[in-house]
């Protein structure tokens, strides 16, 4: 991606999640989860054996990942921010990276349990899943490990809930060469 689209999307996207009402702690956040992603998406690009991916799509996915919290800070924030994202014309591939975005995806069933629609929110593009990743390893605004993700998970939800094994999966899917 040329810098000058870079600064654009950035720019763009920033103001977006500014006028929808988020913080700027969420500002930041997503910021630090788009530098990621991109380093990602860069990596993925350059490497033998990956497919390539949309280094445009993943920075302004990863952006705007966060757009729902200016209404909701709950589980529900993905899906809140895609049904924003729809409202407001973005295209439908980073409407999918927002709703899909949360931990390492929320299945049907367990969106039910929630409170969702019973609408599968996995990601399933690599595009969707390094944003998901990404935001897994961005505590706040700052980088953290797999490991300390997975011990929040598990504080969150318990031992044993199906997302822990998700989010392990994605992680290697995702990271696996690039560590």
């Amino acid at each position: 991606m040329e810098e000058g689209d870079k600064k654009r999307i950035r720019s763009e996207c920033i103001k977006l999640l500014r006028e929808v009402g988020c913080d700027e702690s969420v500002v930041e956040h997503c910021i630090a989860v788009a530098e990621l992603a991109l380093e990602i998406a860069l990596h993925h690009n350059h490497s033998e054996g990956y497919n390539s991916v949309d280094e445009k799509l993943i920075f302004e996915g990863a952006l705007l990942h966060d757009i729902g919290r200016a209404r909701s800070h709950g589980v529900d924030h993905g899906f809140v921010g895609g049904e924003m994202a729809k409202e407001l014309g973005l295209e439908e591939k980073v409407v999918r990276i927002i709703q899909r975005h949360v931990g390492a995806g929320i299945t049907a069933e367990e969106g039910k349990e929630m409170g969702l629609p019973p609408v599968d929110f996995v990601p399933e593009t690599m595009e969707e899943k390094i944003v998901s990743c990404a935001d897994n390893l961005i505590d706040g605004g700052r980088r953290t490990s797999i490991e300390n993700a997975i011990e929040d998970l598990k504080d969150k939800l318990g031992e044993t809930h199906p997302s822990i094994k998700r989010m392990i999966r994605l992680h290697k899917e995702v990271m696996g060469r690039s560590g």
